[in-house]
């Protein structure tokens, strides 16, 4: 690489990011490291918002950063021995950093193969703060080349949260904010159009109907092109394209492989283990997410069918009105992973959407229906307190799309909450 392209495209990159780039909408939950050296790295489904907080942070720290790219074609062929290069044209360009703590940013990284390498150096030796973003199914946290083992600080990056989604449409809530009936009723219309087309950020600025669809329908392709046919060199299309649309029909339910074996493997040859294989795509592409039955045993999870939700609720295949519980369970799965809870579901004699263990291990059954009627209110709140008394605790919650009362059954609390007030709390 030259040093004098390197010098182009690190200005460049920093005149767009300053005069083109607006204010990014700051992003619910991300956690990053104080005084540890670390390497941050942000992963998460392609479109989530990755580079956005990577421009956020150069604005941020402006004076002191550099942004690439890899994915810029002015930088085919980058090796990692061009690394010791590009902090040399950084650091001839603004010669006053010499010697002083540096932020780089660098996007798309897994295309330079060995970044682990210098990135381990920059943060331990070289007084350099690195954040790197890039494909998600490279960047999982069990996908970090050993290099990084122990060295890494890794930030999952999910499409907009409500709050997030809110501030986009102008709307700031903090958790303490009254709600006047003004704000309250934008906020319910706004969660509305949340449910429906999810928290991408690119969809979220969005206001016809037909450009959200056409883009949801872009993203959709390109992850099923380039996360999955491309990235694992899949020869059996059919079958991933069945898996594919079984998967994204099914959210908020359990779903069984052996069921889906048997249901096609006479419409197209396939063995269970090249299915097996394709399904952990999905799930390593973090296109969904699987939760297993609360069990004591690994052995008692595993050995049930899992329950899918997806990243985001765009990408949901709707077939009848009736997905409209199944929408908001949806979105309480993705709130409660951006809340750091461990989920599972309640599955004895009766049901409970979810049993969400907090990172001290404390534990709150959750049911969530679009609303409580004569039909289901014994179901809903006789699944919830069987799981209370089953994980031993006195208090459960029951999510809903507009509904808020407290009851106290069997000697459980029970608080019936809107799940649009849930997500900003």
């Amino acid at each position: 690489m030259q040093k004098s392209i390197l010098k182009d495209i690190i200005a460049s990159n920093e005149e767009f990011i300053l005069k083109q780039v607006k204010e990014p909408v700051e992003r619910k939950g991300i956690t990053l490291p104080g005084k540890l050296n670390k390497v941050v790295v942000f992963y998460g489904v392609r479109r989530s918002g990755k580079t956005f907080i990577l421009f956020d942070l150069f604005q941020k720290n402006k004076e002191r950063s550099l942004y690439i790219d890899f994915e810029d074609e002015r930088l085919t062929g980058f090796q990692a021995k061009d690394f010791e290069k590009l902090r040399e044209a950084f650091l001839e360009l603004k010669p006053h950093l010499i010697g002083k703590e540096t932020l780089f940013l660098l996007d798309e990284i897994q295309n330079v193969e060995g970044w682990e390498r210098f990135c381990r150096r920059a943060v331990e030796r070289e007084n350099i703060k690195v954040f790197v973003s890039g494909s998600s199914s490279k960047m999982m946290p069990f996908e970090i080349h050993t290099e990084l083992r122990g060295r890494s600080w890794s930030v999952e990056v999910l499409p907009f949260s409500f709050t997030e989604y809110m501030r986009v449409k102008g709307l700031d809530v903090k958790k303490e904010t009254a709600f006047s009936s003004t704000k309250k009723a934008f906020a319910k219309k706004y969660f509305n159009d949340y449910v429906r087309w999810g928290g991408f950020p690119e969809v979220s600025f969005l206001d016809t109907e037909l450009e959200r669809t056409r883009l949801l329908k872009e993203y959709l392709g390109a992850m099923f092109f380039r996360d999955l046919v491309e990235r694992y060199r899949i020869t059996n299309i059919p079958l991933l394209e069945a898996l594919l649309d079984k998967l994204f029909s099914s959210f908020s339910l359990r779903f069984s492989l052996t069921a889906f074996y048997k249901q096609y493997k006479d419409k197209f040859p396939f063995s269970k283990d090249l299915l097996f294989r394709y399904y952990k795509h999905f799930l390593d592409s973090m296109l969904i997410f699987e939760v297993r039955k609360f069990a004591e045993s690994t052995y008692k999870r595993m050995r049930n069918p899992a329950k899918i939700y997806l990243v985001d609720n765009g990408l949901g295949k709707r077939v009848s009105s009736a997905d409209s519980g199944r929408l908001l369970e949806n979105l309480a799965f993705l709130e409660l992973r951006r809340k750091r809870y461990e989920v599972f579901y309640f599955a004895e004699k009766r049901e409970c959407d979810f049993i969400a263990k907090s990172e001290d291990n404390r534990l709150l059954p959750i049911q969530v229906c679009f609303e409580m009627t004569e039909e289901n209110m014994d179901r809903e709140i006789s699944g919830l307190t069987e799981a209370c008394h089953w994980v031993g605790v006195n208090e459960g919650i029951i999510l809903t799309h507009d509904e808020e009362r407290e009851l106290s059954i069997d000697g459980i609390s029970i608080k019936v909450y809107p799940l649009w007030k849930w997500c900003i709390a």
